[in-house]
């Protein structure tokens, strides 16, 4: 297996280096540039062709952004953003990139270190099998559906990974106000899912918001689980539907975990619930998903064309928890279709 070749940009020598030496560590990867700002990044992809490129958002001559909208209509290139606690990281998403980390805050080099093995390299290794170009231009606006039987005791929940962020925006803008409750889960680092959420209201005719332990479950709205150490629940309180947000262990490497609020809407909604599992590397949510189903709740994948990674929806489908895979663009209309036979 030939190495992943690694195109870093930052703007800083001591913070580029650092990246340079750590993930150099790892026999599978090997560091074929550096630069320092776009202009520089350009002529090392011309010149050397990388399969990843780490990039910084704040660069001198061009942020990152701008140079990714410039760069990925003619040379689409698997990309990592290295962001601070910012929502610049999600037009980063919009522009191309594949994923993003968490800058660290620290200086401590122990804990750069950490940074580099834990969180860089684990995302590059995913960004190197990514899916670009073609699978996000599959996903087009359809127009939405309309629920034609309005039930107060359904449930719509949805799970996804790399690429999710993106994912979950082209599905949920298409729903209305008529659409059942709806509670999330997209792999995000602490603090970035609260700006997420801000993003998909600001953005979608339903209300979103990031959840608090104990918020109502409400048609038209939609709960996204916080980044961090903490795993959210479907619970029935007064009957009326609610969220749990509890500490607890890792499941699957991830902490909230697909799998836990798929478990729980499987127990607390039964056959009155709609399971999407959408882009994403592993597979996080797939039992869950197979739980809800097995329970007679409806089950709808991404398909592998339109997904960035084909990892959760393929384990989801090879285990036989996925009653439908569809394409991205299909899939609002799809959770309709199946809303309105429930």
């Amino acid at each position: 297996m030939q190495p992943i070749k690694v195109l870093v940009v930052d703007d800083s020598i001591v913070f580029r280096e650092l990246l340079v030496q750590n993930l150099s560590k790892d026999p599978d990867i090997q560091i074929v540039a550096t630069a320092g700002d776009p202009f520089a990044a350009r002529d090392a992809i011309l010149a050397h062709h990388p399969d990843v490129m780490t990039l910084d958002i704040e660069l001198p001559r061009m942020n990152g952004i701008e140079f990714l909208r410039k760069l990925m209509p003619q040379y689409p290139q698997r990309t990592v953003v290295i962001s601070s606690l910012s929502d610049k990281v999600f037009d980063a998403l919009n522009a191309g990139a594949v994923d993003f980390v968490a800058k660290p805050t620290v200086t401590n080099r122990a804990q750069l270190e950490d940074f580099v093995r834990n969180d860089l390299l684990v995302k590059v290794k995913i960004a190197a099998n990514a899916q670009i170009g073609n699978a996000r231009k599959t996903a087009m606006v359809q127009e939405q559906g309309h629920l034609s039987v309005k039930k107060n005791n359904l449930i719509v929940a949805i799970g996804a990974s790399t690429g999710g962020t993106e994912a979950i925006l082209s599905v949920v803008k298409e729903f209305g106000t008529d659409i059942p409750g709806i509670v999330a889960v997209q792999h995000m680092p602490p603090g970035f899912t609260k700006m997420y959420a801000k993003r998909l209201n600001d953005n979608c005719r339903i209300q979103v918001k990031e959840a608090e332990p104990g918020d109502r479950v409400l048609p038209g709205h939609m709960l996204i689980a916080p980044g961090g150490d903490r795993h959210m629940k479907l619970v029935k309180v007064s009957g009326e539907y609610r969220v749990d947000i509890k500490p607890g262990p890792k499941v699957n490497g991830h902490c909230p975990s697909v799998d836990v609020l798929f478990d729980s809407v499987a127990k607390t909604a039964g056959a009155d619930a709609v399971g999407i599992i959408l882009t994403g590397m592993g597979g996080d949510g797939a039992k869950g998903l197979l739980a809800m189903r097995k329970v007679g709740a409806r089950t709808i994948g991404q398909d592998e064309s339109t997904c960035i990674v084909y990892g959760m929806p393929k384990v989801a489908y090879d285990l036989g928890a996925v009653e439908r895979q569809e394409k991205l663009s299909d899939i609002a209309r799809r959770t309709y279709a199946v809303l309105n036979k429930m």
